[in-house]
């Protein structure tokens, strides 16, 4: 197929498929696996917005515009196994010689020097044309839908069933905002946790679409009926999920006059972006989205006092017994810039519940089948099932996800996996595709919230044992790592999931297409990734850290 038939078939925008079977339209899989995670990002089953290229957190984009996803398919297309790609903040600015164990895609997303790194700044060079956010996943193309934050989120509730209500969430009520591209994880993972869920979301659109993927049971525009809802289900045990259209702090302020305490309260509204992401208090969708053009800065002023309104909601159900975290969209940093003096009096989800996996080098392991074909994916599961009949969070997890999560885009899965064992499942999945058990290639990448990839000291490094929280030498290394072991293509970007300034993390994707390069490069990327978290929590004094650096001769 021609550069021009490709364009029309799979990228007539906002149009965009990924190909699918085993038949190659670029040179090799080191390029087409590339070329169709970027096609996937990109499809309207996967992204939050296609027709802006945004694909998830409100302004994570794939792709700087239209000119540039179409020049990155026709480089793509092109590339030789010696050559790899250059891709400044979503548009391709050249390729350079490399060799064929190099990975085949360099990308970097939102950075900015130090001083100049906040939104003001960016704004203007993206007004201009010269930038664009790259999130974490989208920017870095292995977004694979709501699945990608959903067995995070998972493992979160079920961290904190374990530490405060002997390991269940039934007849417990879990409160949130946000219902979009990763806060729309969170009923399911409620449910799934055996919980009862009520969440806000001012976009009903946001809401549908979990409807449409069933990771919410019920939406309503009427908190009376959502509060009869969830308070029902929650008395007889029953974990259903409920979406209510409105602002996330109106909600909480109901529940407050109505003295109902959730017995778990989180927030994953768009709060890392307090012009294009969140949503001011007090007027409609459509108002902010023009006051956005109109009147940034006032926006923006707005914005930073809903927060802070939002947040001293939050503070006064944690002061009436709820377990209140903040669950990473630095909403507590802009509560903070708004008024909230206290914003830090609750901590973040990953100091409270996910950092000793993080010191055993665990974290989203995820993988997609390039063939589009589920069974590809169902054969995975099951390798995963036998190969770790220990792992029985994991189990669980997989036979869980495989009745109740509705793939987006091209059949993906998501587990967590630690040392050693990332490196197992990534020779298993190598040697299905050599086989012929699996009809086409496997990608595998992870989520940048990751154990050794990122520097977020209101996020995932927060209160770090030595005080390094905002060390960013951590996820440089991590890239740099990743890059030399040969992964199919690498990335950093600035500001993730917590906006401009405060965050810098790397991405790694590798492709296992049954050869035996792919099983050299998948021996040194899937044990140099996890490595390097057990390394930078050691270095942080974490014992159980030490103890695993040990177990796994890392020590020097």
């Amino acid at each position: 197929m021609d550069y021009t038939s490709f364009l029309k078939k799979y990228a007539n925008h906002p149009n965009y498929f990924s190909p699918t079977g085993n038949k190659l339209n670029a040179k090799s899989w080191q390029t087409e696996a590339p070329l169709r995670m970027l096609l996937n990002n990109l499809n309207a089953d996967v992204a939050e917005d296609p027709n802006n290229l945004i694909v998830y957190g409100g302004s994570g984009q794939a792709a700087r515009n239209v000119e540039s996803v179409e020049k990155i398919i026709k480089m793509l297309l092109d590339l030789e196994n010696d050559e790899s790609l250059l891709i400044q903040s979503g548009k391709p600015v050249g390729k350079v010689r490399t060799h064929s164990e190099a990975p085949r895609v360099l990308i970097a997303n939102s950075n900015l020097v130090p001083a100049w790194a906040n939104w003001e700044e960016f704004d203007k060079l993206k007004e201009n044309g010269l930038i664009m956010y790259g999130q974490m996943t989208a920017g870095s193309w292995i977004y694979i839908g709501t699945q990608g934050i959903l067995q995070g989120t998972y493992e979160t509730f079920v961290a904190c069933a374990n530490q405060h209500f002997n390991g269940s969430l039934r007849n417990k009520l879990l409160v949130s905002g946000g219902l979009g591209g990763m806060g729309g994880a969170q009923p399911l993972a409620a449910t799934m946790a055996g919980g009862t869920f009520l969440g806000a979301d001012i976009d009903p659109k946001r809401i549908e679409k979990r409807l449409a993927t069933n990771y919410i049971d019920k939406m309503t525009y009427s908190y009376e009926e959502a509060r009869d809802i969830v308070m029902e289900a929650k008395l007889k045990g029953e974990n259903i999920s409920v979406g209510l259209v409105s602002d996330a702090g109106d909600m909480l302020e109901k529940l407050l006059n109505d003295n109902i305490v959730p017995d778990i309260l989180t927030d994953q509204t768009s709060a890392h972006d307090p012009i294009h992401g969140y949503v001011p208090n007090g007027i409609s969708l459509e108002e902010a989205i023009n006051l956005r053009k109109k009147n940034p800065s006032e926006y923006k002023d707005r914005s930073l006092k809903s927060m802070a309104r939002h947040v001293n909601f939050m503070l006064k159900m944690k002061s009436k017994g709820a377990i209140t975290f903040d669950y990473g969209n630095n909403l507590r940093e802009f509560a903070k810039q708004g008024g909230a003096n206290n914003a830090f009096d609750f901590n973040g989800f990953v100091p409270d519940y996910i950092r000793p996996l993080f010191c055993e080098g665990k974290g989203p392991f995820r993988w997609a089948a390039l063939s589009g074909n589920p069974e590809d994916i169902y054969t995975t599961d099951q390798a995963l099932i036998e190969a770790f009949p220990e792992n029985k969070n994991m189990i669980r997890w997989i036979e869980e996800a495989r009745k109740k999560v509705k793939f987006q885009g091209l059949p993906c899965r998501i587990c967590w996996l630690g040392m050693g064992e990332r490196e197992k499942a990534g020779l298993i999945f190598n040697n299905l595709v050599k086989q012929g058990k699996i009809s086409a290639p496997i990608v595998i990448g992870r989520d940048h919230l990751d154990c050794g990839s990122v520097a977020s000291p209101n996020r995932e490094t927060e209160g770090m044992l030595d005080g390094s929280d905002a060390v960013s030498d951590w996820p440089l290394l991590n890239l740099m790592s990743n890059t030399a072991g040969g992964a199919t293509w690498v990335s950093f970007h600035h500001g993730g999931g917590v906006g401009m300034g405060y965050s810098q993390h790397a991405g790694m994707v590798i492709l296992a297409d049954g050869s035996d390069r792919a099983e050299s490069c998948i021996k040194r990327v899937l044990y140099n990734d996890p490595a390097l978290g057990i390394i930078r929590h050691s270095d942080a004094g974490y014992s159980s850290a030490n103890d695993n650096l040990n177990k796994f001769n890392l020590e020097i």
